[in-house]
C-alpha cells in the first residue's frame, strides 16, 4: 500500500481545490516540499505548474490542459485535481478515506502548509462484534506537530490510538458498550489526550 495522501488548496472564496498525492503521507514530507514555486511537490521551479494552480484556484471547472499536464508530470501531487470549489467539510465527510489516506495537507493562500494524520474510527478489526465500517467520513484529524523540521510523537500516537481501539473493542464484545458508545468514547479521549499546540477535527459518517 501507498503512502497515500490528499491535499487541498484554498482558494480566495475560502473553497478548495482537492488533489491526490500516491506517496505523500511518507514520513510527512510534503509538508516542506509545497511551496509557491513548486505548488505540487517537485523538485524543481515550474512556472507551468503555478500558472496551473492559479487557474484552479480561480476556476469552478477543471482546467482544460489538466489531463495533459497530469501525464507530464512526475510531482508528488498529481496536478489535475480530484474536486475544485469544495469545502473542508465536503472533503472530510466525502473524500477523505481514513482507512486508505495516511495524511491530509492544507495549503493556504499564502502556502502555509497544515498536516494532519488521519485516525480511522472503524473496528472491525479489533472486535468480533463489528462486521464492516464506512471507512470514508469515518474517522479523526489530528494535526502533526514539528520540531526541526521533522514530525514528532507519530509513532507513539499512532500506538495510543490503535491500544484504545484494542481495548474499545474489548468491552464491545463483552457488551459493556454499543457501537455507538465505543466511538463516543474513542472521540472523548482523543479530546483528552489532545495537546493545546495540536488541533483535532473530528469527522462522522
Amino acid at each position: 500500500m501507498g503512502n497515500r495522501a490528499l491535499v487541498a488548496y484554498e482558494r480566495p472564496d475560502e473553497s478548495y481545490a482537492l488533489h491526490y498525492s500516491h506517496n505523500g503521507a511518507s514520513n510527512y514530507h510534503l509538508k516542506h516540499r509545497l511551496t509557491p514555486e513548486t505548488p505540487f511537490g517537485g523538485d524543481e521551479p515550474s512556472p507551468s505548474h503555478r500558472e496551473h494552480l492559479e487557474e484552479l484556484l480561480a476556476s469552478t471547472d477543471t482546467p482544460e490542459n489538466s489531463r495533459s499536464l497530469e501525464r507530464l508530470s512526475s510531482t508528488p501531487v498529481n496536478p489535475e485535481p480530484i474536486a475544485v470549489a469544495i469545502s473542508l467539510d465536503e472533503i472530510r465527510s466525502a473524500y477523505l478515506d481514513f482507512l486508505h489516506h495516511e495524511a491530509f495537507y492544507v495549503v493556504s493562500e499564502a502556502f502555509e502548509v497544515t498536516t494532519y494524520r488521519t485516525l480511522w474510527l472503524g473496528l472491525e478489526y479489533d472486535c468480533e462484534a463489528v462486521d464492516a465500517s464506512p471507512t470514508t467520513g469515518n474517522g479523526v484529524l489530528q494535526s502533526v506537530m514539528w520540531a526541526d523540521g521533522e514530525p514528532v510523537h507519530d509513532e507513539y500516537v499512532h500506538g495510543q490510538f490503535q491500544a484504545l481501539k484494542d481495548v474499545v473493542g474489548d468491552r464491545i464484545d463483552d457488551g459493556d458498550l454499543t457501537l455507538e458508545e465505543a466511538r463516543t468514547y474513542i472521540i472523548e479521549k482523543l479530546r483528552a489526550w489532545n495537546s493545546d499546540e495540536t488541533e483535532l477535527l473530528v469527522s462522522r459518517e
